[in-house]
């Protein structure tokens, strides 16, 4: 055990010394101990506090960047076992997970490019929030739920037709797992009047959107949704899709202020529709704004893949199968406020949407666009307060739905997702605390995460 405690001790001490000698060459170091909260390996409904050694080596150059995220979790055992214990699910495949499903998460990205500012970008790996169009169908789409018990490799990709001297088209498109490819989303727009060079009309888009899931059930094991691909090992026969369309046109675009207008529209697989009209912006890059007018069918969930999806997923099936396209179409709205100060140190962003009409009568419906919803995030770099750093997230689906009171369901839990990281800064050590806590209504209750680190940055 002591052989153990001093290999670790020295992988610690040894590379971030020697990423400092690499930093000119923009090579970054983070490397950490602490503890994750996961399942136990044989009985998933446990769960188990597991030790590790993170080490995420970062390198950058140009457009190009490449990180990785090696980690060991472990168990270092007492008496009656073995001395030395790895998180098996780390490295051997489960449930029909393939050698890919296990080993391509280890690299943390590899990117070429930045979105909205180079002509050709792709990221592949972790995903935070990816947008197609207007975010009817997708909205900040992320992979990225289930950490840090299971990290997914995915990829976003955009070209547009100004890389090879043809500005008339353009192509955004993701896929959520890259090893299943159960998540596929793509928006192909046009210029048509690209001609007009940058000019007003010159900027106008017209987009067609699709986004398609083949495997809804994929991180399902519950009887009550049937089985999941992984443990079938072939994708089931029911998958869900939406496609649409959008017009957007960006009418001012300037440091001081910046205003995109748009309509979008779409269609599920229950032949529910929905539509949006609104503008977007920026005043002075310090503040974005957001306002849309909203009209959709009963039975009609927009923003279908949001960034919960991955939660959400087999509920949002089940509904849309058992739910066919009402006759009704009802108005709603929503607005969003955001503030970026002190050069990104603090950022606050709120959105807030609602139908125009009552509250649906008690027990109420499982369409969440029939009842308010609230995201709001919050993100304090380190050097506001000294040596402090936040990022937060709250998200609450359904409210009035439990009390019928919007604002006492503002605080209560359910049909919430929650998520928070603190860190603090000493020198070249760091202490993180992650913390995730999500309704489950799979379960009926809450997944809650957590992870505690002690590592460097250099």
């Amino acid at each position: 055990m002591k052989k153990v405690l001093l290999l670790l001790a020295l992988l610690v001490v040894v590379l971030p010394v020697f990423a400092q000698d690499n930093r000119g060459t923009g090579f970054n170091f983070a490397a950490g101990l602490g503890t994750d909260l996961l399942p136990n390996p044989s009985d998933a409904t446990k769960m188990e506090s597991w030790s590790k050694l993170a080490l995420q080596p970062e390198f950058s150059m140009g457009k190009f960047g490449i990180g990785l995220d090696l980690m060991v979790r472990f168990k270092l055992a007492t008496s009656g076992t073995a001395a030395f214990e790895l998180y098996e699910p780390d490295w051997v495949p489960q449930n029909g997970q393939s050698i890919f499903d296990v080993y391509l998460p280890k690299i943390l990205y590899i990117r070429y490019g930045y979105q909205w500012e180079d002509p050709f970008y792709i990221k592949m790996g972790s995903i935070s929030d990816f947008t197609l169009g207007n975010g009817l169908i997708v909205d900040n789409y992320s992979n990225m739920r289930f950490l840090p018990q299971r990290r997914i490799f995915g990829m976003q990709l955009g070209i547009d037709g100004s890389l090879f001297g043809f500005p008339y088209v353009g192509l955004e498109a993701l896929t959520g797992n890259v090893t299943k490819l159960d998540v596929i989303g793509g928006r192909f727009y046009v210029r048509p009047l690209a001609f007009f060079g940058k000019g007003l009309l010159g900027k106008l888009q017209i987009g067609a959107i699709a986004a398609y899931d083949r495997d809804p059930y994929l991180y399902v094991d519950d009887a009550t949704y049937g089985t999941s691909y992984e443990s079938a090992g072939s994708p089931p026969s029911e998958a869900t899709y939406v496609v649409g369309a959008d017009v957007t046109l960006p009418v001012i675009q300037s440091n001081a202020f910046s205003l995109t207008t748009f309509v979008e529209g779409a269609r599920e697989k229950n032949k529910s529709m929905g539509a949006i009209t609104g503008i977007r912006g920026k005043v002075l890059r310090i503040v974005s704004y957001g306002a849309q007018f909203r009209y959709f069918q009963e039975g009609f969930i927009p923003s279908y893949f949001d960034a919960n999806y991955d939660l959400y997923r087999a509920d949002r099936f089940v509904y849309t199968e058992t739910t066919a396209a009402g006759t009704d179409f009802n108005p709603s709205w929503l607005a969003s406020l955001g503030f970026d100060l002190f050069k990104s140190t603090l950022s606050f962003k709120a959105t807030l949407d609602a139908p125009f009409g009552a509250l649906p009568s008690a027990p109420g419906t499982d369409n969440p666009a029939e009842y308010p919803h609230m995201l709001g995030t919050l993100s304090l770099a380190r050097g506001l307060i000294p040596n402090v750093g936040i990022a937060a997230r709250y998200e609450k689906f359904f409210l009035g739905k439990k009390s019928n009171n919007v604002f006492s369901d503002l605080a209560d839990l359910t049909d919430a997702s929650i998520g928070m990281t603190v860190s603090y800064k000493a020198g070249s050590a760091v202490v993180a605390m992650d913390y995730a806590y999500s309704w489950n209504p799979t379960k009926d209750d809450f997944d809650v995460v957590s992870s505690l680190s002690v590592g460097f940055e250099l």
